[in-house]
């Protein structure tokens, strides 16, 4: 792959956009910081610190949702619904990892195409909540916003949003990229061993013998072609990994918004893949305002509130000139409103000729709370938006190109059913997640397979 753009370039760059124009839009989901002081202090530590990304491997991710566009790719995008700085932990990690390489394993061999990988990590440490305050036992105090901004002790301490956090989660997630990218180049992903990618504690899984059969017949191939070829197939080796999070604490993006010799515009370098909710994509609204100038690829969170008219709106903004691999929409409208909701906007988009992504989130619109106090999500319920959502697509003539999940590689119980039929009562076995509840090992290993069937066979 050539990483450098081949000369100078005529480009239509924003017009009126600096990374810190954002400032004069209204900016929904921002914390309150106490002292200004200690903010612009950290904001100028934060913009000399090396970026996260580059921008050439920016640059690849978005020619690689280019072909996603047009069928030639698949996209897998999943992890943590929040990282904490705590999970920055190198079994944590890897058991992450794992769970995405063996999902791409089985969409590989099933689906016949290549798949881009990109994870919920290195920086997801920032969460959207539906109010500023959180009330306990008549003690009013900030809510928790994810470790980038507070921390989730309900103390006033714990409470108070801290811009030294920035600093601290681009530590951890600079750490984190060092660990992936370590374990990448060391030849943990090679396709020649994927049986090395095991999860100790899902060898009684019920897939497992599924996935087996998959893996010896990856390893099969790889040897087939290379004593055909007589070489060694060395892009077996290795593969890409791309990061995302989502763009909400605008303060930490616009730290890490650049400029890079012998590339036009401006790159955020904090992640390869922002992304953005509706909640916070209005039309002259901060959040929109800042992504619409930079040059990575984004996606905005599509839900069921949402007009044609508004997405179409958002699209423009977004992606005035139609460019490949520039804009994703993720669609998230729960099972029981996919159906009524989603041609629709397929529809306009599609009447438009606008060459946009279409990714499913079957997670966050099936979210609910048990009797017994936890925040979950029925497997049946998020299989079945993402069953509906190829169906649909097909029925409109057009292409789900990708699923976003939230997933770990951890053998936790926060997602009822699947393939071990987890009841309300296993939720209190190993219940971990801070925010959202997660598929576990098993529950992303049985949506790949599911995808395979609609998409491959």
């Amino acid at each position: 792959m050539n990483v450098h753009e081949a000369g100078p370039k005529p480009v239509n760059l924003p017009e009126n956009w600096a990374p810190a124009s954002w400032q004069s839009k209204a900016a929904k989901q921002q914390p309150a910081y106490p002292d200004q002081g200690a903010l612009n202090a950290t904001l100028s530590e934060l913009s000399r610190l090396p970026p996260l990304v580059t921008s050439w491997e920016i640059l690849g991710l978005k020619r690689q949702l280019a072909d996603a566009q047009e069928g030639k790719r698949f996209l897998l995008q999943g992890g943590d619904c929040a990282e904490s700085f705590a999970d920055c932990e190198s079994g944590l990690i890897s058991s992450r990892l794992k769970v995405l390489l063996q999902m791409s394993v089985v969409l590989v061999h099933g689906l016949r195409l290549p798949v881009v990988r990109v994870g919920r990590f290195a920086g997801q440490y920032a969460k959207p909540r539906s109010a500023d305050l959180e009330t306990k036992d008549g003690v009013t105090l900030p809510s928790y916003r994810g470790d980038l901004i507070n921390a989730p002790g309900f103390d006033v301490a714990s409470r108070t949003p801290d811009p030294r956090r920035m600093i601290e989660g681009h530590s951890r997630s600079a750490l984190t990229m060092n660990f992936v990218r370590s374990l990448i180049d060391g030849g943990f992903a090679d396709l020649h061993h994927p049986e090395y990618w095991d999860l100790g504690w899902v060898t009684h899984s019920p897939l497992a013998q599924e996935y087996q059969r998959r893996v010896e017949a990856i390893g099969d191939a790889v040897r087939f072609m290379e004593a055909i070829t007589g070489e060694s197939m060395h892009s077996a080796n290795r593969v890409e990994f791309f990061t995302s999070h989502e763009a909400l604490l605008l303060h930490y993006e616009q730290g890490l918004t650049r400029q890079v010799p012998r590339h036009w515009g401006w790159f955020n370098l904090s992640t390869h893949f922002p992304w953005i909710g509706m909640r916070t994509a209005d039309l002259d609204g901060a959040h929109v305002e800042y992504l619409r100038g930079v040059r990575n690829p984004i996606a905005v969170k599509v839900g069921p509130s949402v007009t044609p008219d508004q997405l179409l709106r958002v699209v423009d903004a977004l992606n005035p000139h139609d460019e490949p691999g520039r804009l994703t929409l993720i669609h998230r409208m729960g099972v029981g409103q996919i159906e009524s909701v989603l041609p629709k906007l397929l529809q306009a988009v599609q009447r438009e000729g606008r060459r946009v992504l279409w990714v499913a989130d079957p997670m966050h619109g099936n979210t609910e709370s048990t009797g017994n106090g936890y925040k979950t999500r029925r497997f049946e319920n998020i299989r079945g938006e993402l069953d509906a959502a190829f169906d649909i697509h097909a029925a409109v003539g057009t292409r789900l190109g990708g699923v976003h999940l939230e997933l770990t590689g951890e053998d936790v119980t926060e997602c009822l059913g699947g393939a071990r039929d987890l009841t309300e009562t296993d939720l209190a076995r190993a219940y971990r997640s801070t925010v959202d509840p997660r598929l576990n090992y098993e529950q992303s290993m049985e949506l790949a397979m599911l995808i395979v069937r609609k998409r491959g066979g």
